[in-house]
């Protein structure tokens, strides 16, 4: 059995938990755990067990090569002060439920013990702060993101345009940008198509009209062949009909931010500036949930970053009936 040191190293365990053959995927708790998930949801979760799996091995096993059945409370224990340290709350709390999910496959297909599993997953979630994460951003800090891209007469700048005006127009994940099909942009209803999107829910989302015209621009340098509605650029500035990855819609982010001087943004925090306008402007949140799609109202309301003023202007819309008598 692995020994759990307090090493200055990176890892938590420094000898291997590693399988000593590898598993049918049919009888891999890991394997399984994966094939039960979204497309969408798939690649993400992959790489957080293999973090998971590094840590607890000094780098020597990942998600396919950890022997999951033989970690104890000590393991997770230790893997979770680890993850606490080096991870937001968030972050860390969706890696520990990877694990219990993977733990619990390895349960139900025979390979750990009861008692050994209870204790496994015997472990608290990372505490999380009350205070809201992200926020919205202003009028002026997305017209000077388009207009950086704008500025920009490459086939970058009209791609890196509408992937702005697609985040800002219709509240997409990363994930959900990055999978978008030139079949799943329709300029004549305003309608992209949102395939395997979180939770396996496919979507029709709709775009605004000064979005429809950004995304056609970038068509007509992109060209009509079928594949990625978003691809990559190569250093000779020639289109290449391959897909982009979350990461590359970060980097491309974090460049344009640069450049317009507009700082502490994400894209998640278009995602939050959407979802905020919509309410603002009147829409139902039952609307708005569809349209961004989340499970609950209640998820969809944690990404309201609308201000006090807001509050303030629904309060004044209130009337006090009757009057008192003159004396």
């Amino acid at each position: 059995m692995s020994k759990v040191t307090q090493s200055e190293s990176s890892s938590v365990v420094t000898c291997p938990l590693a399988l000593v053959a590898p598993l049918p995927l049919t009888e891999h708790p890991a394997a399984v755990y994966l094939s039960g998930l979204s497309a969408g949801s798939r690649p993400a979760m992959r790489q957080a067990l293999d973090v998971i799996a590094r840590l607890l091995t000094n780098n020597l096993c990942d998600g396919m090569t950890l022997d999951w059945a033989a970690l104890r409370y000590k393991h997770t224990a230790a893997l979770r002060a680890v993850l606490m340290e080096r991870y937001a709350p968030a972050t860390a709390n969706k890696m520990l439920s990877a694990l219990r999910r993977v733990l619990k496959e390895a349960l139900r297909l025979e390979l750990m013990d009861a008692k050994d599993f209870a204790r496994a997953v015997d472990i608290k979630n990372v505490k999380v702060s009350k205070e809201l994460q992200g926020r919205a951003l202003t009028e002026k800090e997305i017209a000077d993101l388009m207009q950086v891209c704008f500025d920009d007469p490459t086939p970058t700048g009209y791609r890196d345009a509408a992937l702005i005006a697609i985040l800002r127009g219709a509240g997409l994940r990363r994930s959900e940008v990055v999978n978008l099909n030139l079949s799943d942009f329709n300029s004549t209803s305003s309608t992209l198509k949102v395939w395997g999107a979180k939770g396996g829910k496919d979507r029709t989302v709709y775009l605004p009209d000064a979005a429809i015209g950004v995304v056609s621009d970038w068509i007509d340098v992109r060209g009509g062949g079928a594949g990625p509605l978003l691809c990559h650029i190569n250093k000779a500035g020639c289109v290449v009909l391959r897909k982009l990855t979350p990461q590359a819609v970060l980097f491309i982010l974090q460049k344009r931010g640069e450049q317009a001087l507009v700082s502490d943004f994400s894209a998640h925090d278009f995602r939050r500036t959407f979802i905020s306008e919509l309410l603002d402007s009147g829409a139902d949140i039952s609307t708005v949930q569809r349209l961004a799609g989340h499970a609950s109202p209640e998820l969809t309301a944690r990404y309201d970053r609308r201000g006090e003023q807001t509050k303030r202007r629904a309060v004044q819309a209130l009337s006090i009936p009757g009057s008192r008598k003159k004396r």
